[in-house]
């Protein structure tokens, strides 16, 4: 895809590394699978980043408009299911 990722430039390296890397998740869940525990645990490092619920919202809204992919449905997903992979159709 050629697209930019919603990230805040007043962050950490670190910061903007761990952000990229949940969006970059979110679309492997769309594009092949994957593992669940890893999806959750990037979202735990992002939700540490961004921990406001509006902010969050803004963020996946943000990604959902330049990629197609739902973050918040991969997110849901991820929580209801006990599958080792996820993998949104």
């Amino acid at each position: 895809m050629n697209y930019h990722y919603p990230i805040d430039y007043t962050w950490t390296k670190q910061e903007i590394i761990d952000v990229v890397g949940f969006f970059t998740l979110i679309e492997q869940a769309y594009e092949a699978s994957v593992e669940r525990d890893i999806l959750i645990a990037a979202y735990r490092k992002f939700k540490k980043i961004i921990p406001s619920k509006s902010e969050e919202k803004s963020y996946f809204s943000e990604f959902q408009k330049v990629s197609g992919y739902s973050s918040y449905h991969v997110i849901k997903q991820a929580r209801e299911t006990t599958d080792k992979k996820i993998k949104m159709k």
